[in-house]
């Protein structure tokens, strides 16, 4: 309960410069609650000398709505925009204030949002990177569009890796796609069977290394001992 019995919700919205439009749909469900919102939308006017009594007091009611739709807004915005609207000399102008701020600042979002999904769609996996690498650079662009408002699935996100692998990564996205229900599989799940994937063939190719390391070694020896041989019998001639 506020003062003079302006009874608001106890987790009111509190509007910090990246939320506009989700706040302004949250506070006017408020004002509307309030019976402020025509007061934060019309103003209301100045009183004449000769205003009649009727007159009189519909003023000293709209008077003290407006001060109760400004200490709604005093208590609904943060520090640097209570500093913009502290000045207002009515809730309509505190309103228009915080409006024009905060406009300009969603066109830039919207901006930035069109080119991330740009750039999101256009995202590869690179072959020299492994998948740990791989899943920060796409988690912290999604979390980027996240900020602009975008609404990404875990589901939308698991299907667009599986289509940006690398070609090597073929068998197991397979092998995910006919085994796993993607609508409930995780982000975090599929990094981890990928990464399971990607120690397997760092383990064949180690192996593979080995093996013709050795083979090399072999054919080197082999080689090496059939020369000897040659000029021992060569020698052995020359001595008869």
């Amino acid at each position: 309960m506020g003062p003079s019995g302006i009874n608001f919700p106890a987790n009111l919205p509190i509007l910090d410069g990246k939320n506009w439009n989700q706040w302004k749909v949250q506070v006017k469900a408020i004002m509307g609650y309030q019976e402020v919102d025509e007061i934060v939308e019309q103003d209301y006017s100045i009183l004449d000398e000769g205003a009649s009594d009727e007159q009189r007091r519909m003023h000293k009611e709209n008077k003290k709505k407006d001060c109760k739709a400004m200490f709604l807004l005093h208590q609904c915005v943060d520090e640097a925009h209570f500093e913009k609207i502290s000045g207002a000399t009515n809730s309509k102008e505190a309103w228009l204030i915080l409006e024009a701020c905060n406009q300009g600042a969603e066109q830039l979002k919207k901006v930035r949002l069109q080119n991330l999904r740009r750039q999101y769609k256009l995202m590869q996996m690179e072959g020299n990177k492994k998948v740990g690498q791989f899943f920060n650079r796409v988690v912290t662009h999604m979390n980027a569009m996240k900020a602009c408002g975008e609404k990404i699935t875990d589901q939308s996100v698991v299907e667009n890796i599986l289509r940006i692998l690398t070609p090597n990564f073929d068998h197991i996205v397979v092998a995910i796609e006919e085994s796993k229900d993607l609508e409930v599989l995780k982000i975090e799940d599929l990094q981890g069977s990928l990464e399971a994937h990607e120690h397997r063939l760092i383990e064949r190719s180690n192996e593979r290394s080995v093996d013709q390391a050795l083979q090399a070694q072999v054919r080197g020896k082999r080689s090496y001992g059939g020369g000897m041989d040659s000029e021992e019998r060569a020698e052995g001639l020359s001595e008869v």
